[in-house]
């Protein structure tokens, strides 16, 4: 097993480097959580892989701009904090909001991440308009949201496939993500694939009138202890999703991160709302009356690049104390239909008396919250067999296990019980026919098959 580095400065050298058939990873800013680069090489070792490549696409040239139609144009290694202050010099916003803004905008595609304004403005993937991406050929191609996958040139001799595979994911249709890629449009084939499929080099997105929103903070109780009000307000934010763009969740837990002159109440877990500043006043007033157990003294507004901070203040903290202490996070990616959603509190709260240090946060408003253990390494195989229960009952009652993050490598064990031989025989006539020489991150999970098949 051999592992090679390669930094690419232009679309040329990546022609000739697929060319060249080697197996590689491309990546971008690194920031992905379920690939863990730190230790690619060990796994690269326990499973075999052989000959293989480490393909650095962050010093490509990049650029942005808009067309007459206000549709952003990224091309290359650019990041969604620069996505988003191009957008905004120009009078618009883009309507994606990732946890991690220093995130390539590129790479989000490639594992379809959703982030916070999918409350207000859906997925990511229905923002698409159109993808460039480099082939198995070295070729450049295009693919069009406007285009349903059956009427794609790679896969027009596998209809039946195709129909069969998107009768499995309708189930999951008003997900952010199922536990497998949606593939109903031709871009969807470079939505959630993870690069295994071909180089992304430029997409096509929508984009929103740039407008004054107000963060508005509620402060709750912890929700281990009693989460009455979380599910109440849950409730109530429902109708509002045309004017709250986010509404997201940060436990007690998760500001303990932080120190104290910066926690916004202490003790307390918050559910912030991001809203359009016209319509401020009248969703306060119309929560305040729905609600029973949250009064006006848990309410307060903080401002966007305050509540922005702080939001990205505690992932970067969580991580740098685990490094410090040789901590390994597990964390989970769930989502569930709104009427499940207490169950999964529950599920959550029951994970939370094992003696594990543990946070919660995320994506409050559509039932899709991220549970993280920070165990020692003597925790470690519990978490894992603990994870693997929950899985369990995710695929019980519906849900989506990785709504947001993708799969990766760190994943895959816990995939595979939600494929059928709809979602395998479409993943190997992808691979055939848009890599056959594999040489497009061939670890990934296109290529899995289940266990004793």
């Amino acid at each position: 097993m051999t592992m090679t580095k390669k930094t690419f400065t232009s679309l040329d050298e990546v022609r000739g480097h697929i060319l060249k058939g080697t197996a590689t990873i491309y990546h971008g800013s690194k920031t992905s959580t379920v690939v863990a680069y730190d230790q690619l090489a060990q796994y690269a070792q326990e499973n075999s892989w052989g000959d293989w490549c480490m393909g650095d696409l962050s010093q490509l040239p990049k650029k942005c701009h808009l067309d007459e139609r206000q549709q952003l144009h990224v091309e290359g290694p650019v990041t969604w904090s620069e996505a988003k202050a191009f957008c905004r010099s120009k009078g618009r916003d883009i309507m994606t909001a990732p946890t991690e803004e220093l995130a390539c905008v590129l790479a989000g595609v490639s594992t379809s991440c959703t982030g916070e304004r999918c409350f207000g403005f859906g997925t990511l993937r229905d923002q698409v308009v159109e993808l460039a991406f480099i082939n198995f050929r070295g070729e450049d191609e295009v693919l069009s949201a406007e285009r349903d996958l059956v009427e794609s040139s790679h896969l027009s001799s596998y209809q039946e496939e195709i129909l069969n595979y998107q009768n499995t994911f309708a189930g999951y249709a008003s997900f952010k993500n199922g536990p497998f890629p949606r593939f109903e449009k031709e871009t969807d084939l470079l939505i959630g694939t993870e690069g295994q499929l071909g180089v992304v080099t430029k997409g096509v997105f929508k984009t929103t009138p740039l407008e004054n929103v107000h963060y508005l903070f509620v402060a709750l109780p912890k929700w281990e202890e009693d989460f009455t009000a979380h599910l109440e307000l849950f409730e109530a934010v429902q109708e509002f999703r045309q004017d709250v763009l986010s509404c997201e969740l940060l436990d007690e837990n998760s500001w303990r991160y932080l120190d104290p002159e910066d926690r916004p109440r202490e003790g307390k877990d918050i559910v912030y709302l991001e809203v359009r500043e016209s319509e401020l006043e009248n969703i306060y007033d119309n929560l305040l009356s729905q609600l029973k157990h949250i009064g006006p003294d848990d309410f307060f507004a903080v401002s966007e690049n305050r509540a922005i901070s702080l939001r990205m203040a505690i992932p970067r903290r969580v991580f740098e104390r685990n490094s410090q202490v040789g901590v390994v996070k597990k964390g989970t990616d769930i989502q569930v239909s709104g009427e499940r959603f207490q169950e999964l509190l529950l599920k959550y709260r029951e994970l939370s008396q094992k003696g594990i240090r543990y946070n919660l946060f995320g994506h409050f408003g559509d039932a899709h919250l991220h549970f993280n253990f920070m165990p020692t390494q003597a925790q470690v195989s519990q978490c894992q067999d603990l994870l693997e229960e929950l899985y369990h009952w995710v695929k019980e009652v519906g849900g989506s296990p990785f709504a947001e993050h993708g799969i990766g490598l760190l994943k895959q064990d816990f995939i595979k019980p939600f494929y059928t031989c709809a979602q395998e025989k479409l993943f190997a006539i992808l691979k055939k026919e848009m890599d056959p020489s594999l040489v497009f991150f061939p670890f990934g999970f296109l290529r899995g098959q289940r266990d004793g098949e």
